[in-house]
């Protein structure tokens, strides 16, 4: 009797399309697959997430692995603790969607073309603290809910402008309702933004091995290994205003042969003058096996630096 692959997922839009692009990569191997939907705490939760607590995106999914009730967990791997779940492995890493930040403004206006005052909304620490020290006069509120309800608030008047992730508004076929992508020089995005987590249990040896070798992307794993280092080490919860982004670039070795190698930006808030915010940054390069030293590395920097004042707790 053939195995039918049970695929855990929130019920969201979101979370659908992303799980959906898994589904279809297994069934293209002839896998047989079954999309299990499971309500998390932050579905039912209208608070801000800094209330409720990291995992609240991820907890149920794991726990529904864990008693055998689906297979494979999908996760936005963003959402993720940085601690380990004992019995449960990272099994793959899906090929990154763009990582970065997308504005939705009204009258199709850039970031740097909204007047003094405008109402920007956003649900991340990180993208408030970045926002508030670009030093634009935005007033920055505080918002929740799904892809449509952030957009519905500019559409309805609500807000002049939201910021989401683009790799969000791509899998659910929106990009045409992006104003600007906002360049990681003006906001770094989260650490592992755009990725996804595929996790199934450490005993399931075969699921395990279908996962890495038919989705895992080896250069996807590999940044994102660097930026949740650099969170890790901060000791910052994933709500926490820091940002990392890695990427793979090509450089020359001593004899000037072609190498791939890893580099990696970092920031984080720290107070700044009159109760204002300021961002750290750090930056650097290292061969693609010391990807998660090089995120400890600029943890450092960046503690050094005054960050962690301003960062959420341990996870």
């Amino acid at each position: 009797m053939t195995r039918v692959i049970r695929i855990g997922t929130r019920g969201s839009k979101l979370a659908l399309a992303q799980t959906g692009t898994v589904a279809d990569a297994l069934r293209g191997t002839g896998v047989e697959v079954e999309i299990v939907t499971v309500k998390t705490p932050g579905d039912l939760s209208s608070a801000p997430i800094s209330q409720i607590g990291v995992g609240v995106f991820t907890s149920a999914l794991r726990e529904a692995l864990l008693r055998k009730e689906i297979d494979v967990a999908v996760h936005s791997y963003k959402d993720l603790p940085t601690a380990p779940e004992p019995g449960i492995v990272l099994a793959a890493v899906p090929l990154r969607e763009d990582p970065r930040d997308a504005l939705i403004a009204r009258d199709g206006l850039t970031l740097g073309e909204l007047p003094p005052g405008s109402k920007v909304g956003t649900g991340a620490a990180r993208r408030m603290a970045q926002l508030r020290a670009l030093g634009l006069g935005l007033e920055i509120v505080p918002i929740r809910g799904n892809i449509d309800t952030r957009m519905r608030k500019v559409t309805d008047g609500e807000l002049d402008a939201v910021v989401l992730a683009r790799a969000g508004l791509a899998r659910t076929g929106q990009v045409e309702a992006i104003t600007e992508t906002l360049d990681p020089i003006q906001m770094l995005p989260s650490a592992a933004q755009g990725a996804l987590a595929l996790e199934c249990r450490a005993a399931d040896v075969d699921v395990e091995h279908l996962l890495a070798s038919t989705v895992d992307d080896e250069g996807t794993r590999v940044a994102v290994t660097a930026e949740r280092a650099l969170l890790a080490a901060l000791e910052a919860g994933c709500s926490a205003p820091v940002g990392a982004l890695a990427e793979i670039v090509e450089d020359l070795d001593a004899e000037g042969a072609v190498l791939e190698r890893i580099s990696l930006r970092g920031t984080a808030a720290v107070e700044g003058e009159n109760g204002g915010v300021d961002m750290v940054r750090a930056s650097g390069v290292a061969e693609l096996g010391e990807a998660e030293q090089l995120g400890r590395t600029l943890a450092a920097e960046l503690l050094d630096l005054g960050a962690g004042a301003l960062s959420g707790p341990a996870q």
